[in-house]
């Protein structure tokens, strides 16, 4: 299978998903002189995008390309794509696909979004697996909040796949003065990263507006890297995947900012806000409150000690005090450092 480019070694790119991240990479593709189509939900919210050039609901802030064109119409955005980004939350991620997939034959489809499927555990790049045939298929994730991206912040992502030329093509489509992008070939660690670090961006909003020092901020990302890497392990990643951009660089940016939804949810909860409240005030999907029922239940599954899952568990799902996350660490007993380096 050929991926096509024009005479100027320009690509035609569909992006499925009208939130921050599709955005932000649709404006990407298209400062990068790409053929871009933005496929959103509502109309009102591609007609605003066409005349305004501003995602008005999830980046009011900023202007995007002016040449990003978006649509309503599946058919009308990946039909002459050569690459499709799918920027999808998890929970309806299959159904899109699905009804996209008569479209995606031939094309490389990359997987951005960072969440498990509930009931089947499955990552999105193995959902696109099941649903999608004759496609080739990647993941990207790394640290990248999305206003930062379109306001040209400089930072970095990575391209992860089997397949050596899907990653070549990507970094070649997205990369310019303020992206730089990586590769990796362990797509599964990748793509288990970008899910599991949500859950410890919301340990770290509760940390953080309960008032910890800088101390105890240090101690909460190092314990939530050696949590996440040792549950990966016994999931099959490669734990040095952990250790790179799509990581402890991810888990980084989610963790200390409050660009990060799952941050912002982990703060209210600290404050004392219902879910039910956060979730109106935000707006937006958190992942992490999904990911976190689900890895929970895997993790017993599995019995893979993971305190701080089972802190933050307590917490949204068993009405259990904000103040149990940091007492409960403090009272366990001490163990090796690092032993999440090595697989059982």
């Amino acid at each position: 299978m050929m991926t096509s480019e024009d005479s100027k070694g320009k690509y035609t790119i569909a992006i499925l998903g009208g939130g921050s991240f599709g955005t932000a990479l649709s404006d990407i593709s298209a400062t990068n002189g790409h053929h871009v189509r933005l496929w959103v939900r509502s109309q009102q919210q591609a007609d605003a995008i066409n005349k305004d050039h501003i995602n008005h609901r999830y980046l009011p802030e900023l202007a995007i390309n002016s040449s990003v064109s978006a649509t309503t119409s599946l058919n009308a955005a990946t039909a002459s794509a050569d690459i499709v980004f799918i920027s999808i939350p998890s929970r309806s991620f299959r159904e899109v696909v699905k009804k996209a997939a008569p479209m995606l034959t031939g094309k490389i489809v990359i997987s951005t979004t960072k969440g498990i499927e509930p009931e089947t555990f499955a990552l999105m790049s193995a959902i696109l697996a099941e649903e999608l045939k004759q496609v080739r298929i990647g993941v990207l994730s790394g640290p990248n909040l999305a206003k930062e991206i379109v306001a040209k912040a400089v930072t970095a992502t990575v391209i992860a796949s089997q397949n050596k030329e899907v990653c070549h093509i990507i970094q070649k489509v997205l990369y310019c003065h303020y992206f730089r992008v990586y590769s990796n070939t362990d797509t599964y660690g990748v793509e288990l990263a970008g899910a599991l670090k949500n859950i410890y961006a919301i340990v770290s909003g509760i940390g953080v507006s309960l008032g910890m020092g800088e101390n105890t901020k240090s101690m909460l990302i190092t314990r939530s890297l050696a949590e996440m890497s040792q549950f990966a392990v016994k999931m099959g990643a490669n734990p040095l995947t952990f250790l790179g951009l799509a990581g402890v660089g991810d888990l980084i940016a989610t963790c200390t900012s409050s660009l990060s939804r799952n941050f912002r949810v982990g703060y209210a909860l600290g404050k004392g806000q219902s879910l039910q409240t956060i979730r109106e005030e935000l707006g937006q999907v958190a992942e992490g409150v999904n990911t976190l029922r689900q890895v929970h239940q895997k993790a017993q599954e599995l019995n893979v000690d993971m305190p701080l899952v089972n802190r933050l568990y307590s917490i949204i799902f068993e009405k259990c005090k904000a103040d149990v996350l940091i007492s409960g660490i403090m009272q366990r007993e001490q163990k090796t450092d690092v032993e999440f380096m090595v697989a059982n």
